[in-house]
């Protein structure tokens, strides 16, 4: 009787693991979700260090070209960001 229930167990339990597994087309879009992240997340900081460069005064003011290209910085973050998230969520939607 134990090895009828152990055997029951496992066969749970790998039918259980089977259904966490992500299908490969799932785990490609994550990874294109990730390196949109990751492309964005570098275009803005590279924007941001060209910002810093445009305000050589240090009065803790940036000046209207520094906040400019700062603010369009975090428009690209906040746009691959949201991008990002909708590849995701299209991941998490295809069929097993």
């Amino acid at each position: 009787m134990k090895k009828i229930i152990t055997i029951a167990a496992l066969g749970a339990s790998a039918l259980a693991l089977a259904a966490c597994a992500e299908s490969k087309q799932e785990e490609q879009v994550e990874a294109q979700a990730e390196d949109v992240r990751e492309a964005g997340e570098q275009t803005a900081d590279q924007m941001e260090d060209r910002a810093d460069t445009l305000d050589q005064t240090v009065d803790g003011v940036d000046s209207n070209a520094e906040q400019n290209l700062e603010n369009k910085a975090d428009a690209v973050r906040d746009s691959t960001e949201a991008k990002a998230d909708a590849l995701e969520e299209k991941a998490d939607n295809l069929p097993q």
